[in-house]
């Protein structure tokens, strides 16, 4: 969790308090900076998780030949899926992208509402499979694909989507408005008290919930 906050606020946050370029944006000096500063700490993250500290994020009393060390082979194999398969997630996001915009249209809702549901369809598959593991009360693997998958969706967008603006020379606005950061503070703070206490109830759930419905009306309704 703390990789998480501290990505999002050096790349939602911060923007707006920096004083080299006005606005919510990083020049390109302090756009590089951010980029190496979301891999470094996404790649120490992926070092604990799969060698240093394994043990923090497998459940104890699971069966512990489902937790073997994949060997070179087997790991190369299963980094070509998952491109293939991520690559197969963005071919449907683009082609979904046309028939959501008309939608959204029709709708008579802002257009910033298109990167909401586009968002939600390319986390729909590890949002899934982590609820499905919640039903089965396999709580820590439900943890380790949600904030996995939330660290990864920004810890990796960003330094994709910098890249291809600095070469391309495109504005990219990252900061967040006020709005969002209080929806922002408020949905992390919620967390830590979550998971700081090393229990979580229905109410926890139903709060976040109700922080991210009062997100997307909050985009819907400005």
């Amino acid at each position: 969790m703390i990789c998480i906050v501290s990505i999002l606020v050096l790349t939602l946050v911060l923007p707006n308090f920096t004083s080299s370029v006005n606005g919510p944006f990083y020049n390109q000096a302090q756009l590089i900076f951010v980029c190496i500063a979301c891999l470094v700490i996404y790649g120490v993250f992926l070092m604990v998780q799969t060698v240093r500290h394994r043990n923090y994020f497998i459940v104890p009393d699971e069966h512990p030949d489902e937790h073997y060390i994949p060997s070179i082979s087997k790991t190369i194999i299963s980094f070509v899926y998952l491109v293939i398969c991520l690559a197969i997630v963005v071919m449907m996001v683009k082609g979904l992208s046309g028939t959501i915009e008309d939608m959204v249209r029709s709708l008579g809702a802002p257009k910033s509402l298109v990167g909401v549901i586009i968002a939600a369809v390319v986390l729909l598959p590890e949002g899934l499979a982590a609820i499905r593991a919640a039903r089965r009360n396999q709580i820590q693997s439900s943890l380790n694909l949600a904030l996995g998958s939330a660290l990864a969706s920004i810890g990796l967008t960003i330094p994709a989507v910098s890249v291809v603006c600095i070469i391309y020379d495109i504005p990219l606005v990252l900061g967040l408005d006020k709005k969002d950061i209080i929806l922002l503070s408020l949905s992390v703070f919620i967390v830590m008290l979550s998971l700081s206490r090393g229990k979580t109830n229905i109410l926890y759930g139903t709060v976040l919930l109700v922080n991210l419905a009062a997100y997307i009306f909050t985009v819907i309704v400005p």
